[in-house]
């Protein structure tokens, strides 16, 4: 595969692009733990939790809810409830 200049130019421009965008938020996110981990303490109800149910969302919760009712029936769906202080704790 051969690579011409407007390949390579529209590279260059998402590379510089992407390292822009990364200087821009470290510099903007603060330097402390707790701004990094919290977000200062400034996020809305609504923002943190989509934030949790976006983190039930990655490629092995099929696989574990599957393996829960495999393992228990239908039944075992319900333990994601078991989650729920846990997660809201964390």
């Amino acid at each position: 595969m051969q690579l011409t200049t407007l390949d390579w130019l529209v590279m260059a421009l998402y590379g510089l692009v992407a390292l822009s965008l990364g200087l821009w938020f470290a510099r903007r996110a603060g330097s402390g733990a707790e701004e990094f981990f919290l977000s200062g303490r400034k996020l809305s109800w609504w923002l943190l939790g989509t934030s949790m149910v976006a983190t039930t969302f990655s490629t092995d919760t099929p696989n574990l809810i599957a393996d829960f009712v495999r393992g228990g029936g239908v039944a075992q769906n319900w333990s994601w409830w078991c989650f729920l202080i846990t997660g809201m704790c964390t």
